[in-house]
């Protein structure tokens, strides 16, 4: 048996090869995921969101007793007003108001260059098409809360939302047993969210796709949350837009073995933490540089606050992988499409090229994935679980839609009169054809 692949039983973190044979039957074991598929989940959750289509405020009101043990009665009890936002905002202490503040201020800058601007354009004839952008009426923005509290995941999914041009922002985050983080609600405050409703889970999807008697219907609904969450978001999609089914967290490290080992060990760790279910990787083709981070995890796991979630999400779905050379780890990034991508080596720019699914990628040795969360500045709501062979992070063209411009000029009309009798004829469709003949000039 391969030395890397036998390392196995008692370690906190399992050791792959790409040259054992049966490589590629266990990285897909370990990529396997499907967060909406279990049927006792997809039935609770229809059962919640035909409860809130039917009967509204009660039936949120009814889940979130339920679901996050509180005792409320009315909406009121679980909306926040305008003045807790600012109240919150106004009384943290100064080191995180500043913190917040200049990671809104990255954010906002970041976001206001994806801006996408209406064209148009003349033809020969007179004819004009074009494009127009126009911003949804107002979006729903998801916060997870729970197991943790993330003030980041407001500022990234209403900024772009603002910059956008939205209307209005709808913002529900569930409080299980009533505990409000005051940073969340600083955040909204800063983000200038419109609406802030303490609920989540299914009940809060369904509030924000049909809308209650309180809870405003939105466009659209943005960001991450648990199983729950995921299919409700599926099961709503075509009542409102989403923005993607998102799994657990994912990390995907590319080390070249001279990157510290303790500063790799916690970068696995920044992903881990988040639930037992998100998946920390990293691939070297230095053998030695694997082992050394191997008992960096070990030596630096007991010292961790969330110790016991990291060690079960290494242990389920982490792995350290040995490849053969920098050229096989590509096929592997590619293979995977990671949310997250570290290129902790010498030359990152010189990999960019080859790197086709990745939903955010970070160069070089000293870009941790962790300032990405933060504060760089693009956004953190990633696709997932290889999602991103075919999606994009959350930004502003998500909070933003395009109709196209058709404006015929009497010769322009004729001239496309003929071209689409022909193809209307060919289709059987003489309806079209002869509305677009009677504009043909003789």
């Amino acid at each position: 048996m391969n030395e890397l692949t036998s390392k196995q039983g008692t370690a906190t973190v399992s050791r792959l090869s790409t040259s054992a044979a049966d490589f590629h039957q266990r990285l897909d074991a370990l990529l396997d995921w499907e967060g909406v598929s279990d049927k006792a989940v997809q039935a609770r959750v229809d059962e919640v969101l035909a409860s809130v289509k039917q009967h509204g405020d009660a039936a949120v009101i009814d889940a979130t007793n339920r679901f996050d043990r509180l005792s409320v009665t009315c909406m009121d009890e679980l909306r926040l007003t305008p003045e807790q936002l600012k109240h919150a905002y106004d009384h943290l202490p100064a080191e995180q108001r500043d913190a917040l503040t200049k990671a809104a201020a990255r954010i906002k800058r970041y976001h206001e260059r994806q801006k996408p601007s209406s064209w148009q354009y003349e033809e020969a004839d007179g004819t004009v098409l074009g494009q127009k952008v126009t911003p949804l009426d107002r979006a729903g923005i998801y916060v997870p809360g729970g197991k943790a509290a993330y003030p980041s995941s407001v500022l990234m999914n209403a900024i772009p939302a603002h910059v956008a041009g939205v209307r209005e922002i709808v913002m529900v985050v569930p409080t299980p047993d009533g505990v409000l983080n005051q940073l969340v609600l600083a955040a909204a405050h800063l983000a200038g969210v419109d609406y802030v409703f303490t609920i989540g889970g299914a009940q809060a999807i369904a509030a924000l796709a049909y809308g209650t008697e309180s809870v405003p219907w939105v466009d659209k609904i943005v960001g991450p949350g648990n199983i729950y969450v995921a299919t409700a978001k599926r099961a709503v999609f075509g009542q409102v837009g989403i923005d993607m089914i998102a799994g657990p967290s994912e990390i995907m490290v590319v080390s070249d073995g001279q990157t510290d080992p303790d500063w790799l060990a916690m970068d696995l760790f920044s992903q881990a933490e988040h639930d037992e279910d998100a998946q920390a990787i990293l691939i070297s083709w230095d053998a030695e540089h694997l082992d050394a981070v191997e008992a960096a995890i070990e030596r630096l796991l007991p010292s961790l606050e969330r110790e016991s979630i990291v060690r079960e999400s290494l242990h389920n779905r982490g792995a350290l992988i040995h490849c053969q050379d920098a050229e096989e780890a590509v096929t592997i990034i590619n293979r995977v499409a990671p949310e997250h991508l570290e290129l902790s080596v010498e030359s990152p720019e010189a990999w960019l090229d080859d790197i086709r699914h990745a939903g955010a990628i970070f160069m070089g040795r000293y870009t941790a994935e962790a300032l990405g969360d933060y504060c760089a500045g693009p956004n953190h709501v990633l696709p997932t679980s290889g999602t991103a062979r075919f999606s994009s992070p959350l930004g502003v063209y998500d909070f933003q839609k395009r109709s196209s411009i058709i404006h015929c000029s009497a010769v322009g009309a004729s001239e496309l009169g003929k071209i689409a009798s022909v193809l209307a004829r060919g289709e059987s469709l003489t309806a079209h054809a002869r509305s677009a003949e009677y504009r043909i000039r003789d």
